[in-house]
């Protein structure tokens, strides 16, 4: 195609140098004009066409250069939060789906209270994403210590399921708190109704209640939404079938992860997506969730269960913790995810394992690392890209 418009600029200039020519001739022969003025027309249409496709071209390339890359992480807890403070830091379109079956603490008496989603996850991503003050940060993750009916609340908590009450729906509150605390990107609940989680047991008993999955104390055979055909946000499925990345995890797997995948749409909105889909492994096992899990038993549970295979890539750590780190977590019956290498690539999956943990008191994935292999998948260019944070 690049030819045809490079030919056409060529035989319009050709032909307006012919009639130029014909025009300079003193005794004109009517052949030579008529000759001429055809190869005028000719001419002109060929240089309106060229000229049309260059524009066409400059237009597509300068949509190209503006547009920035689109980038949707799914999941909750502390996980996504801690993902999404590195994403920020990249001039992308960022949109962060967040599970809304939590029940327990603050959240969980809130969603009882007021008949609203649970707050405590969206309130941690808002924050990951928030260019503000340290103090106002501080001051959004404030849990007050006492009080009969303060106690055990996050102010930030607090601070959403009011403004869901002035300004009517959860959604709309989560948009404008956005505004006040500069958001980078959007954060948006997976669903709008109230989804509760029900884990069904190995011996067939069942739990219900995002809080107790954990406490079980026996394998989880397959979670279930409660009610089943719960209807996602049109927003989220929208962000997810026009990313240019999907990332998955970190985050609890069945508490966390799933949740958001069983929410009918969700998973059809990714296999329909032509992003790149990057699964982000837990750095250790989760005490009754998945005691033993290797990195390809993380992804077998989610395809077992969304009955699709989701990813092109999976991020895992490939270094060594400190041993005080490994005894500090041995005696929580937590130990670092096996990489399985042969089994991964037996999924299909192309494996990234890089030293992405940073250990304070916690191992956790370090964000800038983890961020910064996931733009590099999608071919972010920092030459023309304008970082937040630099």
């Amino acid at each position: 195609m690049r030819r045809w418009w490079l030919l056409a600029w060529t035989i319009g200039i050709f032909g307006c140098g012919i009639l130029a020519g014909a025009l300079n001739i003193t005794r004109l022969r009517s052949n030579t004009f008529a000759l001429g003025s055809a190869v005028l027309i000719v001419a002109m249409v060929m240089l309106a066409g060229g000229w049309w496709k260059t524009l066409r071209q400059t237009r597509k390339k300068m949509k190209q250069i503006e547009r920035r890359q689109r980038i949707v992480t799914i999941g909750g807890g502390t996980g996504l939060s801690v993902l999404l403070r590195g994403l920020k830091e990249y001039d992308v379109d960022l949109t962060a789906v967040v599970t809304v079956a939590d029940d327990g603490g603050s959240s969980g008496r809130l969603r009882s209270d007021f008949a609203m989603p649970p707050p405590g996850d969206i309130r941690n991503c808002l924050v990951a994403l928030a260019d503000t003050e340290p103090l106002l940060e501080r001051l959004l993750q404030y849990r007050f210590a006492s009080g009969s009916g303060l106690r055990g609340h996050s102010f930030g908590n607090l601070f959403l399921a009011a403004m869901t009450h002035i300004l009517g729906d959860f959604e709309t509150a989560i948009r404008e708190t956005s505004r006040v605390l500069a958001v980078h990107g959007r954060v948006l609940p997976a669903a709008r109704e109230d989804v509760k989680l029900r884990a069904v047991l190995r011996d067939g008993s069942i739990v219900e209640g995002e809080s107790n999955i954990p406490e079980a104390g026996q394998s989880i055979e397959r979670i279930e939404l409660v009610p089943a055909d719960v209807m996602p946000l049109p927003e989220a499925v929208e962000a997810i079938e026009n990313a240019d990345a999907i990332v998955i995890g970190p985050g609890s797997l069945y508490t966390s992860i799933l949740p958001n995948l069983l929410i009918p749409g969700i998973t059809e909105a990714i296999m329909k997506s032509r992003a790149k889909k990057i699964f982000v492994c837990n750095v250790m096992t989760q005490p009754g969730e998945t005691d033993a899990f290797s990195a390809s038993r993380h992804v077998e549970e989610i395809y077992r269960h969304v009955q699709h295979r989701l990813f092109d890539y999976i991020l895992v750590n490939g270094a060594s913790l400190p041993t005080e780190a490994l005894e500090k977590y041995q005696a929580q019956n937590s130990y670092p995810v096996l990489v399985d290498m042969e089994q991964l690539h037996n999924l299909g999956l192309k494996v990234i394992a890089r030293d992405f943990v940073h250990y304070a008191t916690y191992a956790r994935h370090d964000s800038r690392l983890i961020a910064d292999q996931i733009v590099n998948l999608i071919g972010y260019d920092r030459r023309s890209a304008t970082s937040y944070g630099k």
